[in-house]
């Protein structure tokens, strides 16, 4: 999916800037930057803040499992910041290295969150079910999405009508756009699940629970910002071949 975001700029390196770029992408990227760099900043805070209880991200994350009666439902530790997530193909909890080692109130927010998920693979939980489903359809748009654009370009495609090459690429960003809005309610729902199971348990105390809910809605931001650029470059790709926002040369 990191390749969608490039698309614009070399757009715009080709030729279709102007007005649409202005008004659709620019501020979607300006959002989704902000967005990153509230979740970074604010994880950070918190990852600062030690739990009462002392326990760890993947202390939390097993004892939510097997309380749940997951207990096959593995946890492994991943590289990378914030990479945590759940694999439901083989029904493992990737928690990252801040989050896997950490006694933070940030890092239980998120080990709360991934075991959400688990929790909506197992109760068949109808959205995570269907993201799943086009997870596959959508990667190898996403892979198609580059050469597509390229051609469509030096093919003069991005015009009033178009070509193969350039419905064939709003394709696949319509794909993506629907793929990131049904990612929204799946990962709402998993904070839900994560902030009133910490509280029920009482992991986290009640000025303690503000943090991972700091944590976690920040983490939103970048969701909704994801599917706003989405929508962005969707239309910035789309308007064009309807017969507008395409610049004057």
């Amino acid at each position: 999916m990191v390749a969608v975001a490039t698309v614009p700029v070399l757009a715009v390196l080709f030729g279709f800037g102007g007005g649409p770029w202005l008004l659709l992408v620019l501020p979607a990227m300006l959002l989704g930057l902000w967005a990153t760099w509230r979740v970074k900043a604010t994880f950070q805070r918190y990852a600062q803040v030690g739990s009462r209880r002392g326990l760890s991200g993947a202390d939390v994350a097993r004892l939510l499992l097997r309380g749940g009666g997951l207990a096959d439902v593995k946890v492994e530790r991943v590289s990378g910041f914030l990479s945590d997530h759940y694999d439901p193909t083989s029904k493992t909890l990737r928690l990252s290295e801040a989050t896997h080692d950490s006694h933070s109130v940030a890092a239980i927010g998120v080990a709360a969150h991934e075991a959400g998920h688990a929790f909506q693979h197992a109760e068949g939980y109808s959205a995570l079910a269907f993201r799943s489903a086009i997870v596959p359809l959508v990667s190898i748009g996403s892979h198609l999405l580059m050469p597509l654009i390229l051609l469509a370009v030096f093919s003069g495609g991005f015009q009033p009508g178009g070509n193969l090459f350039s419905w064939g690429a709003v394709a696949v960003l319509a794909a993506v756009s629907f793929f990131s809005l049904v990612t929204l309610p799946v990962e709402f729902d998993a904070s839900k699940r994560a902030l009133a199971v910490l509280g029920r348990t009482g992991i986290l105390a009640e000025d303690e629970l503000a943090g991972a809910r700091s944590v976690l809605g920040a983490a939103a931001w970048t969701y909704v910002a994801s599917a706003i650029m989405a929508i962005a470059q969707l239309l910035y790709y789309l308007l064009p071949l309807l017969g507008g926002g395409r610049r004057e040369e």
